[in-house]
């Protein structure tokens, strides 16, 4: 897969498994989402529940999925969705095709002291369109969804103005296979939450939801918001960060300090280029963009550290970011992360090498 510039939102395009004969080619691929609970993603009433440890957050999924089965069997996740289509062309002719997959769902485990409840899925049914066909390619979209057993309280404008099924979660996919052995993987709607991770055809983390949105899912009336009411929801798809981002990830929000968990609303400055600061930064949800020296560079998702070359470079921001969306982010001191770490960091973060 082609790497997009740090950060800047991405339409996937992987290589797939392409089998030629000496008439036909065979083409095969296949996309995966993966949904979970990221720390600090729940707000409101329900929060404390989190916090307190009767619900929990998720950690992270892994950069690559080796086995589905194996995390769903460790309750590492909500939901995920799998899909799986060949076709066959001849002369870049399309004469046949199939597609496969669906709905993997979790389990969601409430605990009150030592003892632990795990509520079954309720699964809604899996949504095929008609595959899309043009000249020498064929498009298959799938959505699945569901929602948990668990009950969760939340206000209705509808009598009796209370609420408990959880709301419903889902995401779209579609895989494009084309004549040549090319595939190309998108997620194309998405519930506002929980988080959605997008793995390719090599099984390795791809792309991802840029935003959640608590408070509009647990707005959900029923399913007239939803796909299986004709209403999908659009999403803010980004490029997955580094791996070695998710390493230090796991430093800011796990260490010894507890960083301060920072709100911005669309249009504010988190730093402005050339003023002092030495906090580091995770961004936890919504997109920033990147300004230096007046010119816009690739914007940055869920998953980025920043800050890191004012600490390394003399104390002075070297670009300024501003939130085009709602944004979370956990702001760190400098000691965080060790400095070795920052500096290959600081490394693949000269953004401004870009615009050379």
């Amino acid at each position: 897969m082609l790497a997009p510039p740090h950060g800047g939102r991405v339409t996937p395009s992987y290589a797939a498994t392409a089998i030629p004969t000496v008439e036909t080619m065979h083409v095969t691929s296949h996309i995966t989402s993966v949904s979970w609970i990221p720390s600090e993603a729940v707000k409101g009433y329900t929060k404390p529940a989190f916090t307190m440890g009767i619900a929990h957050y998720d950690e992270p999924p892994p950069d690559s999925i080796d086995d589905l089965a194996a995390l769903r069997a460790a309750d590492a996740f909500r939901f995920a969705h799998r899909l799986e289509a060949w076709a066959e062309f001849d002369g870049g002719a399309l004469v046949d095709h199939g597609v496969d997959g669906g709905l993997i769902m979790g389990s969601t485990t409430v605990r009150l002291g030592p003892l632990g409840v795990t509520f079954a899925a309720f699964s809604l049914p899996d949504l095929r369109a008609e595959p899309e066909i043009g000249d020498g390619w064929i498009r298959f979209t799938q959505t699945v969804g569901g929602r948990t057993a668990m009950p969760l309280p939340r206000r209705s404008s509808r009598p009796p103005y209370m609420r408990l099924q959880s709301p419903f979660v889902w995401t779209t996919l579609s895989l494009t296979l084309h004549a040549d052995g090319r595939a190309e993987g998108a997620l194309n709607g998405a519930s506002p939450f929980p988080r959605h991770w997008v793995y390719d055809a090599d099984d390795t983390l791809a792309m991802k939801a840029g935003l959640t949105d608590y408070k509009t899912w647990a707005g959900q009336e029923g399913t007239e918001s939803t796909p299986w009411g004709d209403e999908d929801s659009p999403v803010l798809v980004t490029a997955a960060e580094t791996a070695l981002e998710r390493e230090m990830s796991a430093l800011i929000m796990r260490g010894g300090r507890k960083p301060v968990i920072r709100t911005l609303e669309a249009g504010s400055v988190l730093v402005r280029q050339g003023e002092p600061g030495s906090s580091l930064f995770l961004l936890l949800d919504g997109v920033l963009t990147v300004d230096v020296d007046g010119k816009a560079l690739p914007e940055l998702g869920p998953g980025a550290i920043l800050g890191e070359r004012a600490v390394l470079e003399g104390g002075l921001r070297t670009a300024t970011l501003t939130a085009t969306t709602p944004v979370r982010v956990a702001e760190a001191s400098p000691d965080a992360v060790d400095r070795t770490a920052l500096a290959r960091l600081a490394q693949g973060h000269r953004r401004e090498d870009s615009l050379a």
